[in-house]
């Protein structure tokens, strides 16, 4: 079971945890120096992921009023061609 533990943290626990306190210290103190809080940033990706969904289905809408639109013109085209096409046989 530890093998299998070793091989997905990609080293010993003990130095996975080490490894991973010392980075989150570097990161800390970088964000402090940068004055970024975390819930600024939880904030932003909130932001970001609903301007995302906005942005996509609302491009979905809009696609949907264009293939209205086109479909206005071009299935009657589309039919009063297939209905010319059969009276000539």
């Amino acid at each position: 079971m530890s093998g299998s533990v070793s091989n997905f943290l990609g080293g010993s626990p003990l130095a996975v945890i080490v490894k991973l306190a010392i980075i989150s210290l570097l990161v800390g103190i970088l964000m402090s120096w940068l004055d970024l809080r975390p819930m600024e940033l939880v904030d932003w990706v909130v932001d970001f992921v609903r301007y995302l969904w906005f942005s996509v289905f609302g491009s979905l809408n809009r696609a949907f009023d264009y293939f209205l639109l086109g479909a206005v013109i071009v299935v009657p085209i589309f039919l009063i061609s297939r209905f010319a096409k059969m009276g000539k046989r």
